[in-house]
Order: C-alpha cells, then structure tokens, then sequence
C-alpha cells in the first residue's frame, strides 16, 4: 500500500506533459488517493485529458475555486452560505464516502476505545494522560501507562477538521461552545499538521500521540486505529461497512451540503462524511468543461469500482443515480452535453 501510495502523489503532484488537455484542481486530502487513482486511470482511457491535481486541504481548494485558478476544487466540508455567495454557480458533486478515524501512537497498548465524551475531553485537553480515569472507564482490563497524550491535530483548513469537528460538537455541548466547527477552529491543545499526511506523520513519530486522519492514511502507516462507542451505544470499528452504514437513511437534499456524523444506527461509524468536487453550473470553457462532465459521469459510474481497494466507501446506489442526474443537469457554455 506504502508504494502504491507514494506512487500516486507523485503523478497527482506532477505537471503534465506537452500535449493534451490540462485540467488544473486543488483542495481536500482527504480524497487525495482516491482522485489520484482515478485521474491515473481516466487518462490512461482517454491521454489526451491530464489532472493536475493539488492536494493543499479542502479551505485552500474552496478559495482557489472562488478565485477562479483552478478548473475545479475538493473539498470534504460543503461551502457555507456567504463562500457560496462569492461563487454563486458553484454545485457540489458527492464522490465518495470517507471516515475520520482517531489513530494513536501508545507502544504496548493495542485494542483502544473511546466513548464520546472521553474522546472530546482528550481534545478539549481535560483528558492528559493515558492512565486517566476516563480512558480506564472506556478500557476495563487494559493496562494504561502514566504518560502525557500529546494530541495531534490539522494546522491548516480542512475538511478532514470540519468532520471531526462537526461530531465532537454534536457529542459534546462543551466543545460545541468553546471550540465549535469549521474547516478551521482554535485549538485548544496540540501539535499541527499540514494536511492528512502531516498528522500522520506527527502520530507516527511521537510516542503517546493521538491525532484524527483520513481512513486510508492510518492504514498505509500501519497505525492502530482506535473504536468509538456510536449513538446507538455500539462499540464500532472504522471500516468501510460502518462508514457505508453511517449513511443509510439520511435524506440526501438537493445541493448535497449534509452532514452524517454521529448518525442513528448499531452498526454506523459516528465520524463519517461525503466529500465533493466543485464545479461550475455553466462551464464558460468548452473543452475542459466536457471533459470534466465526462469524468464526473465516469467517476460517479465505472470510478466507484476503485473506491474500495483504496478505503473509501462508494456511494450508495440510490446517491449515485441522484447524483447523476445532477451532472447531467450542468452544461457547457449554456448548452448541455448529451450521455455518452
């Protein structure tokens, strides 16, 4: 997985070669393996149409789409009322399904589980050390060492934050309060990292971390992933399955701006989320326009097959064909492009 990975940012963070159409994007990390894969492979169908894609966190990927220096953005946090009014035309396209997972560096302790609250306490900096009371509460039998938890956390604008952030203050009116939700908030205590990557990295390194990273990345580092107590009161493992289930029943409005953390359901995985592409309504290029509504067709469709052998959960059925119908809704210089 560690090859495969590094091979993908590398072709992700290259620039194209001569020749060809250049599609420039940037945004979350969050999706960064997955868009990887899937720009790899739409270009080896079609080699005349390249991704450059940068992986820069879902506040970077909404301003440069604002700006208008990339073709299209990313993001994990759908854009709020007053981004959305600086880019009115802007449609947020699900892609896939992704789960927040609380990774830790504890040497000797394996097989970790936090409640809610404990998990927010920790954050919240009012949990320091391993063998508090709390974490024993979540853990009976587990041997808890007397060391400091050094927390690990995003440094720059996020929708890999904005999902964390959005559970812990459903789950917590303390957090809620003090800290609140954003791709960006005022952390309490910790240790930042620029993007998924850097938090990895940080959790990696420090013994007695603790940090919250994108499925896939705890994975590919081999970091042990800690299981959350759901709304249901279940002891959940993050997984695609639960991730799947986080999303099951949530009524999936028109423009797609939903959340889905802490969800109802025993088998649900609380701290789950979509994660977008943004395009314009009206693409004022033609030829990168197509070609984007074409991709978008494919990703939504033959795409979702890749999902899975890299952690990410496609979407449900019924999310795949709403969201079809939506990309066929865009158009190109006021026309609209036929199914291909």
């Amino acid at each position: 997985m560690k090859k495969l990975m590094m091979g993908l940012l590398l072709v992700a963070g290259s620039s194209a070669s001569a020749g060809g159409l250049l599609i420039n994007g940037a945004g979350a990390t969050f999706p960064f393996p997955i868009y990887s894969k899937w720009f790899n492979e739409y270009n080896r169908l079609h080699p005349d149409i390249k991704f450059n894609y940068q992986s820069i966190g879902s506040g970077g990927g909404i301003k440069q789409f604002t700006d208008g220096t990339v073709d299209f953005g990313a993001s994990d946090a759908p854009m709020k009322d007053d981004q959305i009014a600086k880019v009115p035309d802007v449609v947020h396209i699900p892609t896939v399904l992704g789960a927040d997972v609380v990774a830790y560096n504890a040497p000797g302790v394996t097989g970790l589980r936090f409640s809610p609250a404990t998990l927010a306490n920790i954050f919240l900096g009012k949990v320091a050390r391993w063998n508090d009371p709390a974490i024993a509460a979540d853990n009976p039998g587990l041997k808890l060492p007397d060391q400091t938890i050094t927390v690990a956390r995003r440094s720059d604008g996020s929708g890999t934050t904005y999902i964390f952030t959005d559970y812990l203050s459903k789950i917590s009116p303390e957090w809620k309060d003090k800290v609140g939700s954003g791709t960006s908030v005022n952390w309490p205590v910790g240790l930042g990292g620029k993007g998924n990557e850097g938090v990895t990295g940080i959790v990696k390194s420090t013994p007695w971390a603790i940090g919250y990273v994108e499925l896939i990345y705890a994975i590919q580092q081999k970091l042990p992933m800690a299981d959350l107590k759901n709304k249901s009161g279940s002891w959940v493992k993050p997984s695609l399955e639960s991730t799947t289930a986080a999303a099951a029943g949530v009524q999936i409005p028109d423009d797609y701006r939903v959340s889905i953390t802490n969800p109802d359901g025993k088998d649900a995985y609380p701290i789950s989320g979509f994660t977008y592409l943004l395009v314009h309504r009206d693409a004022k290029d033609k030829a990168k326009g197509t070609a984007i509504i074409n991709f978008l067709r494919w990703a939504i469709t033959d795409g979702q097959g890749l999902a899975t052998a890299l952690d990410y959960a496609p979407l449900p059925k019924p999310v795949q064909q709403k969201v079809l119908k939506t990309v066929e809704t865009l158009t190109v210089q006021g026309t609209r492009l036929s199914a291909k």
